[in-house]
This record gives structure tokens, sequence and C-alpha cells, in this order.
């Protein structure tokens, strides 16, 4: 006779990794718009450098951001299957609708939303931790902000610093110079990313008795093993691989005019907040973070170099995010219940 917990555990990882290539894809403009705009690269090559470099994010940083992804946000005593496998078909249904319009919305918070919505039918309020929630929902104006100020300072500068230079020398040197940023910025998305992919994975298996040694630290409390942080990144890669054009367009052109000065100059301090947030273990936005970048490199040049309707939409698509991927999931959770 089959082990039906196995099969559900199996299956639900596999979703879990589904959603970590939705991400990828869904977050490939976050990593390569800028490059692809400025056209150091093209978008195939941009992709395959962006994922590139997703991957070997996990050999850098630690798992920070996945252990409070696992239990940090919300009380993994109260965490079954159904909790999880709502809060990943909400996260997903959230992603690939805002894929489909060409919105780039966090597919971390999709994934917090919904995994709390889940979280909340089963168990109440009382399930949320609110210090965790603190400062992850802190960090949604922080990031943004943070990316638009380090953009706007790396901007004044590098004008500064090459204003007697002629314009195409210094475009010579920082088409080159994007290719380390971009890099750098890709390496920040998939360490930050893929780790809460991870937080849910180990979630899952420590909810589970008889699987719950394959993520446990000596003390008892939640770890993240090297086999968990391989599949996720190579999820993440591969979804970043397969680009999502849409999004692309709208980051890359629709915002802003970027020249690959301001394209270097976005890049760099979206890393710089992203790996400041993974260091401290917090869960952060890479969408939100490059578009507050990308918006300061405009802001720089003048007021209205930056559209901003596409800006205010791209705002609205980010306060929905939440509470749109957590009602869905409520939603879900309901109807597994019943059934099942």
């Amino acid at each position: 006779m089959p082990d039906v917990t196995l099969i559900a555990v199996v299956s639900i990882i596999g979703l879990a990794l589904a959603f970590d290539f939705v991400n990828g894809f869904h977050d490939a403009a976050n990593s390569i718009a800028t490059v692809v705009s400025t056209r150091v690269l093209t978008p195939l090559q941009g992709v395959a450098w962006a994922a590139v470099f997703n991957f070997v994010a996990a050999f850098t940083f630690g798992t920070a951001v996945a252990t409070t992804i696992g239990s940090g946000l919300i009380d993994i005593k109260q965490v079954d299957l159904r909790v999880i496998l709502a809060g990943l078909l909400g996260a997903i249904a959230w992603d690939l609708f805002t894929w489909r319009v060409g919105l780039p919305v966090s597919s971390s918070h999709a994934l917090i939303g919904g995994y709390a919505g889940a979280a909340i039918v089963k168990a109440g309020m009382g399930v949320l931790i609110v210090a965790g929630w603190l400062k992850t929902l802190a960090f949604i104006v922080i990031a943004p902000v943070m990316g638009w100020l380090l953009a706007s300072l790396f901007m004044v500068i590098i004008l500064w610093l090459f204003r007697k230079r002629s314009p195409a020398s210094v475009d010579h040197l920082f088409r080159r110079g994007q290719l380390v940023s971009a890099g750098l910025y890709s390496l920040g998305h998939g360490t930050n990313d893929a780790q809460k992919t991870m937080g849910i994975i180990a979630s899952l298996l420590f909810t589970i008795p008889q699987y719950r040694h394959l993520v446990s630290n000596a003390a008892g409390g939640l770890a993240i093993p090297f086999w968990i942080i391989l599949m996720a990144h190579a999820a993440i890669a591969l979804g970043t691989l397969s680009g999502g054009w849409r999004i692309i367009h709208t980051m890359g052109s629709k915002i802003t005019k970027l020249a690959p000065m301001g394209g270097f100059a976005a890049e760099t301090a979206g890393a710089v907040t992203i790996f400041a947030s993974t260091a401290l273990g917090i869960p952060v936005s890479t969408t939100h973070t490059i578009t507050g970048a990308i918006v300061g490199v405009g802001s720089i040049r003048r007021r209205r170099a930056v559209r901003w309707g596409v800006a205010g939409q791209i705002v609205w698509a980010w306060l929905l995010t939440i509470p749109v991927a957590a009602a869905v999931a409520a939603l879900l959770y309901s109807l597994i219940s019943l059934v099942h």
C-alpha cells in the first residue's frame, strides 16, 4: 500500500519548487531589465547571466531568511500539509495573474501572504508571530526607499566623478560595469528569494514527525540542509533562464529610460540593499528594491523622466499582493479542508 504521507510531502515539495521556478521567471526582470534595456546584453544573454548567479548564490550567503520564513512568521506548531499547500497555490495564482498582465509584484510577499492566509483560517490570528511580521512589513517601505536613495546617491557621485569625460567613453565604461552590477544583483536576488522556498520546504518536513530529523539542528530547532538549498537555487535559476519578458519590458523601459550609467547605479543600489537585508534575515521584495532604484536613477535626471503613472500602478499591485494572496489561499484552504 502506498505511503500517502510520503506522496503528499513529495507532491508539495514539487509544488514549492514550481513556485520557485515561477518566482524565477516572474522576477527575471528584476535582475536583467536594466542590463537589457541599455542593450548591454540581449534578453537571452541577460537571463543566462542572471541564472548563473542565481545558482551560485547557493554557495554564498547563509540561511537566515529561510529560517525566518520557516519559523519566524507563523507558529510552526500550527502548520500542516493543507496550510502549506493552500499557501503555495495562493502565491502561484497571484504570481501568474500579475505576470500575465505584466505587473512586477513581489513573489516573496505573495508567498508569505498565502502562507499567512491559510494559517489564519486554520488557527486564527494568534498563529502570526508579530515580531517577524513587523520587520517584514517595515521592509516593504524600507527596501524600495533604500534602493531609491542609494541609486540617487550613486548617480550623483558618478555624474560628478565623470563630469569631464566624454559621453562615449563613459558609456563604454559602464556597459562593462553593468555586467558586474547585474551579476551582483542576480546574486542577491538568488540568495534572498530562493531562501523563501527553502523555508517552506523545511517547515513542511518539520511538521511531520517521521521527517523532522531531516531539518532539525542539535537543539531541536529548524535547520536548512544543503540538499534543500541546492534544489531551491536550481529551481529559481531555471525559472530565471525561462525569462519573464512582459515584466522585463515594464521594468526596463516603461518606468524610465536608462543609460548604462543609470543601469549600473540602479543594480548596484539594489544589490547593496538586498545583501544587507539578507544578512539581517529579512525576506525582502527584490521587485520593490529594483523598482525603487530605477525610479531613483530617473528622478536624478529630472522629475519628468519617471513615468509616475506606471510607477503608481506598480505600487497598487504591491499593496494588494499580501491581502489578495492571503484571501486566495484562505479560500483554497477552506475548499481543501472540505474535500479532505
